[in-house]
């Protein structure tokens, strides 16, 4: 295992991080299972764990918790709130009123008085910088939280954020964790440039693109991982994105024949050689999955590899765009980017 420091903090983590997202009811993984998942990533050198409290409605916080009893001391714990905990009006976001009472909830999922790292899992438009802020350092200072960091934040936001935190005299995310892969390259275009200036820490999500990099997904035959039974219009050929995925599938598979190379080796291998990445986050829901993502940790690409990965996928190109969840809302939202109309006399 290869290990490297966590942006600026002095900490280090490994190449590799447990994502913890198919604990639980997402990826039907037992207690047991998971419990062998973090022995086994544990004695392979992992290091760092990352979860959330809306994964499994705090299943996978609390399956964490009781798999790493007793050995708290040894992790770089992580997790996440923002997204929406139920059906309540202010169970969400990233307001001081629901962090302070979120981060309760998720010590007390996990068994533990502190977390490591507690990432705002995506921007919340509703609520300002300096709010956020404010709420995340006083919640460090009162030693419930070491760090703080951000998912999947448009650079735009990253960049605000750093600027809010200056300008306030507050404490700053000193991770972002953004969604990249040999398929999804759109972070290198802004994303991973903003985090290189900021010495910000990377830890990639879906760095396997869904599945589609872990060589369940090809040519003649049906998708047969857990995501494509959840979402299958994400893996049918008759979609044109889709097709244009399979193409740079089989072309990607055939380089990693060539080098030697499990597909999940190339697809790791790739994330991990940027220089901005600090962590490509795996997450298996069985140990047979766990085990094949392992033989990645230290696999390094030669520049031969990557750049015949250039070829086939050019860099800053997106070929799974409904992947990345970082859209900014005036593009979702028609009224967002149209000027009220003036009242009018028959008004």
């Amino acid at each position: 295992m290869q290990y490297r420091t966590l942006g600026r903090t002095g900490v280090q983590v490994s190449t590799l991080a447990l994502g913890a997202m198919n604990f639980g009811r997402i990826g039907r993984t037992t207690q047991d299972e998971a419990t062998a998942i973090v022995d086994a990533a544990l004695d392979a050198g992992v290091n760092l764990i990352d979860t959330a409290d809306m994964y499994g409605t705090g299943d996978s916080e609390e399956m964490v918790g009781r798999a790493v009893a007793g050995r708290r001391d040894d992790i770089v714990l992580a997790t996440k709130a923002t997204l929406p905990m139920g059906d309540g009006r202010n169970h969400r976001g990233s307001s001081r009123r629901w962090l302070v009472t979120e981060l309760d909830n998720s010590l007390r999922r996990l068994g533990v008085d502190h977390v490591d790292l507690y990432q705002m899992h995506r921007w919340d438009p509703l609520t300002s910088d300096e709010e956020t802020l404010s709420a995340l350092t006083d919640l460090q200072r009162a030693g419930k939280i070491r760090y703080f960091g951000s998912s999947t934040f448009p650079a735009y936001r990253l960049v605000q954020a750093q600027w809010a935190a200056r300008e306030h005299h507050l404490g700053r995310y000193v991770t972002e964790q953004p969604g990249y892969s040999a398929l999804q390259r759109a972070a290198e275009t802004h994303v991973l440039p903003v985090t290189e200036e900021y010495g910000l820490g990377v830890l990639v999500w879906s760095p396997l693109a869904s599945g589609w990099l872990s060589g369940a997904v090809r040519a003649g035959r049906p998708a047969t991982t857990s995501r494509a039974a959840l979402m299958p219009e994400r893996f049918d050929p008759a979609v044109p994105a889709n097709r244009a995925k399979l193409d740079a599938v089989e072309r990607l598979a055939a380089v990693a024949d060539a080098a030697g190379l499990t597909m999940i080796q190339l697809a790791l291998g790739f994330v991990t050689a940027h220089p901005a990445v600090t962590s490509a986050i795996i997450g298996p829901r069985t140990p047979e999955h766990l085990h094949a993502q392992l033989a990645a940790a230290d696999t390094v690409l030669s520049g031969d590899v990557l750049d015949a990965i250039d070829a086939i996928v050019a860099p800053g190109t997106d070929l799974a765009p409904e992947e990345k969840f970082d859209t900014p809302p005036a593009l979702l939202d028609p009224a967002l980017r149209r000027r009220p109309r003036p009242a009018g006399p028959a008004d």
